[in-house]
């Protein structure tokens, strides 16, 4: 049985984008593209209703390209206890009330027993200050945290050689 990764937007959003003159996103950009090609059959992905949600809006044909690449992917449900969660997380003030959306991906991943969670939202969920306290609450919450990590971080041995 393989791992289970949650694809969380900003991975869709890398994966389809068009070139950049940006440094940083021509960086994740690459990246993403690289881990698409040769790690992503080494797992079994989700992504959930949120995110086909987030990935349906803006540009119409970058809709498309994201909606295209996630064909086939199974949506896990965005439930009760993944909504009771990520409440539970803003009203810790661990992360602003703004990101409720980025507190629900991290709340769907671990309602759903998901191993990983994949993302380049390093502000509030790949962000190393507050995953901690987070980890602390999912945790007392009864779940099981999953790893948040970049694609750059899941690209196995054969990326370190």
């Amino acid at each position: 049985m393989l791992s289970r990764i949650y694809l969380e937007t900003s991975i869709l959003s890398f994966l389809t984008a068009r070139p950049s003159s940006d440094v940083m996103a021509t960086a994740h950009r690459a990246v993403t593209m690289s881990w698409w090609k040769s790690r992503r059959t080494f797992f079994d992905l989700v992504t959930s209703e949120l995110v086909l949600q987030e990935v349906r809006r803006g540009d119409p044909a970058a809709a498309a390209r994201r909606i295209a690449a996630l064909e086939g992917i199974p949506l896990l449900p965005l439930d009760v206890d993944s909504t009771n969660l990520a409440l539970a997380v803003v009203g810790a003030n661990l992360l602003p009330r703004k990101a409720f959306p980025d507190a629900l991906h991290i709340a769907i991943a671990a309602v759903h027993g998901v191993e990983y969670l994949l993302t380049w939202n390093c502000s509030h969920i790949a962000n190393a200050e507050l995953l901690p306290r987070v980890t602390n609450l999912v945790e007392d919450y009864g779940y099981r945290m999953p790893f948040v990590c970049t694609p750059e971080e899941l690209m196995g041995e054969t990326y370190a050689q």
